[in-house]
């Protein structure tokens, strides 16, 4: 039995190379790095529970989103909401909104 082989993709781009060459893709790397840096800092007002259940959402020119796994972490993250906004702050980002929506599965 032969063994299986992916397939070779002519002229084909590593993920970083084609990140870098296009505009667009560059910016929306940066976005999602900015969302997951903001998380990294407000990970600490999250009960570590709480923080199993929390995504970080997009980054737009109105505010940052956090996905909650369902209603009631939506809750409890709307009660932490400024906590998360004075961390931010203090850490010298300049947040506009902190949008809390419930992830659809």
């Amino acid at each position: 039995m032969k063994p299986k082989t992916s397939p070779v993709t002519p002229n084909a781009l590593r993920i970083e190379e084609a990140l870098s060459r296009s505009a667009p893709l560059a910016h929306l790397q940066r976005l999602l790095q900015e969302s997951n840096a903001r998380f990294d800092a407000v990970r600490n007002c999250l009960p570590p529970t709480l923080a199993l259940h929390v995504k970080p959402g997009p980054v737009d020119d109105e505010g940052w989103s956090l996905l909650a796994a369902n209603s009631a972490v939506a809750s409890k993250l709307r009660q932490l909401l400024p906590r998360m906004e004075q961390t931010l702050h203090a850490r010298g980002w300049q947040v506009t909104a902190i949008r809390v929506k419930v992830q659809s599965t």
